[in-house]
């Protein structure tokens, strides 16, 4: 496991960071890319859907039962499960509904002229929202460092996942702040930061997880995972893949996840 130590948290610094991406495509484009955003969620969600159920959950009541017996091994791995959903939904509940990173924002509905630069409530709504993404994507930053450190082609399908759909939420961070202050740098700071959490929840994985790591501490781990992921593709990724644009392109691009992932998972048997 040392070995992929590394990689581990390289990954999960890429996917964090990739709110940054969006906060420069941000600067950069005059209006919303909706399809291929709609695709790449899609996409995204097909991802994490399918390694959930077909990998990580399976790799957990795998260690569980190994370690537990078949029926407590069982009920421990549906239990991790549907606790990993309850935890990232109990932090979505905290999280303030104006600085919800699931609200959908697009460049051209934040940069039209009857938003005035130096306006507070912008500036407000970026912050909240720079906040919200850095809490929320806390436990996304356990599930890929965890992931990684286990498998590492396992943890770039994840990483992977999470990138694409931090992305427009570097542009909810980014826009907002940018059009209340003038000040681009201070907008992609402020994105670039709240992708840091991400990291950071991998290091806490490291510093207060790795040293108990056993097979029943793995396996609740990985079951949790596969929860929040799963999770996170049915309340995030699907809904605003479709307010982007039209469902079936977000279907097209879960579908495509799908596949992708199959294959990928197929050639590393």
């Amino acid at each position: 496991m040392d070995e992929n130590l590394l990689l581990a948290f390289g990954l999960t610094l890429f996917a964090g960071l990739a709110t940054g991406i969006g906060s420069i495509l941000a600067f950069f484009t005059s209006t919303t890319n909706t399809k291929f955003l709609s695709l790449a969620l899609g996409f995204s969600a097909g991802v994490m859907i399918y390694v959930s159920m077909i990998e990580i959950f399976v790799k957990a009541k795998d260690a569980l039962i190994g370690a537990m017996g078949v029926v407590t091994g069982n009920w421990m791995t549906v239990g991790g499960f549907f606790g990993g959903m309850l935890l990232i939904a109990m932090i979505d509940k905290l999280i303030p509904k104006h600085g919800n990173p699931h609200e959908i924002k697009k460049v051209e509905d934040m940069s039209s002229p009857q938003k005035a630069v130096h306006d507070p409530a912008l500036l407000k709504m970026g912050t909240f929202t720079a906040l919200a993404i850095g809490i929320h994507n806390f436990p996304e930053g356990i599930a890929t460092f965890t992931s990684a450190l286990q498998d590492p082609a396992l943890g770039i399908a994840i990483a992977f996942a999470i990138a694409i759909h931090n992305i427009p939420e570097g542009i909810a961070v980014s826009v907002p702040i940018y059009f209340a202050t003038g000040d681009k740098k201070k907008a992609f700071k402020l994105s670039f930061l709240s992708g840091l959490s991400e990291p950071v929840g991998a290091l806490a994985a490291y510093l207060i997880l790795m040293p108990y790591l056993n097979d029943v501490m793995f396996g609740m781990i990985f079951a949790a995972v596969a929860g929040i992921m799963v999770f996170i593709s049915l309340d995030e990724l699907l809904p605003a893949a479709q307010k982007y644009d039209e469902a079936h392109t977000s279907i097209y691009g879960l579908i495509g996840g799908m596949v992708v992932m199959a294959l990928s998972l197929l050639l590393f048997i």
